[in-house]
């Protein structure tokens, strides 16, 4: 195994006179910003929507974990769901500041193929808990006498730990077939982190078939979920225009459109990234997307949940005013 200086690019793929194969120890990947004081600006930057975005689903998970009045499958599948953000954001944000604050490009095999790993589970995660949470709405609104039933805290177990089982065996089939290519031609990844489309472009092995089973495993994935999301706000909009009291239906459609404005937030960033063909040379747009894929969606689903559901502001200032006051006793 050979080793390549950081700031050195592999360009050749093998040696023929010698015989053997040219491979990889590390990736380098991209900068913020050449400049290094916009590498320093951009590092802070992103590590404080980092700390923001964390500190905000800590909140919820806090908040629905403690107040006995919100130990609903609703918000079960939200505390979830902000335990998957708060882990997403922690998968990259932190280790590309201090890589760019420290001016260091590099990233080992293991590290990256850990990345890679880590960041499909996640995504496949949260997808699938919002496809699940389009269904608690609908039993909840479409079907309220068998809600007790077919809501259970059994099912809602069963149901999470069918999302986690599941994203487990997707993420690494994913990264097995990732990492069973050769990466001899060059070891700049075109992306600030670890993605699988930008490695699929630098390897020197044939990636037809890897760039088959990513578009049609996130296409049957995505249409799938995002086709019984749909179904179910059909029948869940269906049902609530039925309602004769006007106070009702806007209290159906407020437990729903944050869910909506999540999903929607979730499924254009992610499909827009992972079924665009990456670019040559990195690109200002490839980050930005990037990070509107793997840190705004994350930092924003508990401010759009937060923002408005009266019962977890209520309960937010519940537990922050005991905490006031247990620390004044002490």
């Amino acid at each position: 195994m050979k080793h390549f200086p950081p700031d050195r690019e592999v360009t050749h793929c093998s040696v023929k006179m010698f015989n053997f194969t040219t491979t990889v120890s590390e990736f380098l990947l991209m900068r913020f910003s050449d400049t290094r004081e916009l590498q320093i600006t951009y590092s802070f930057l992103f590590f404080l929507i980092y700390s923001a975005g964390l500190m905000g689903n800590l909140l919820i998970v806090i908040v629905t974990t403690f107040d006995r009045r919100l130990h609903t499958p609703m918000y079960f599948f939200l505390r979830n769901l902000s335990i998957v953000d708060a882990c997403f954001i922690s998968i990259i944000i932190p280790q590309a500041s201090i890589n760019s604050l420290l001016n260091n490009r590099a990233i080992s095999v293991t590290g990256c193929a850990a990345q890679i790993f880590l960041v499909t589970l996640m995504a496949y995660v949260e997808f699938t808990l919002l496809t699940v949470m389009a269904r608690d709405r609908y039993v909840a609104i479409c079907q309220p006498l068998l809600y007790p039933v077919l809501m259970s805290p059994q099912v809602c177990i069963q149901m999470t730990l069918t999302c986690l089982f599941t994203g487990l065996l997707y993420a690494s089939l994913h990264t097995g077939f990732t990492f069973r290519l050769s990466f001899c031609q060059s070891n700049v990844i075109q992306q600030f982190f670890c993605d699988m489309p930008s490695l699929l472009k630098i390897s020197c092995s044939e990636t037809f078939s890897n760039t088959l089973f990513l578009v049609g495993s996130i296409l049957v994935v995505g249409v799938g979920c995002f086709s019984f999301i749909t179904a179910s706000y059909i029948n869940i909009f269906s049902t609530v225009l039925k309602f004769p009291v006007k106070e009702d239906q806007r209290k159906a459609f407020s437990t729903c459109v944050p869910h909506i404005i999540v999903v929607t937030l979730f499924l254009i960033s992610s499909s827009y990234v992972h079924l665009q063909p990456p670019s040559d040379s990195g690109s200002i747009k490839d980050i930005i997307l990037s990070i509107f894929y793997t840190v705004v969606a994350p930092f924003m689903n508990p401010i759009v949940y937060s923002l408005r559901n009266k019962q977890i502001k209520e309960a937010a200032r519940l537990v922050m005013k005991k905490t006031f006051l247990l620390r004044n006793k002490t």
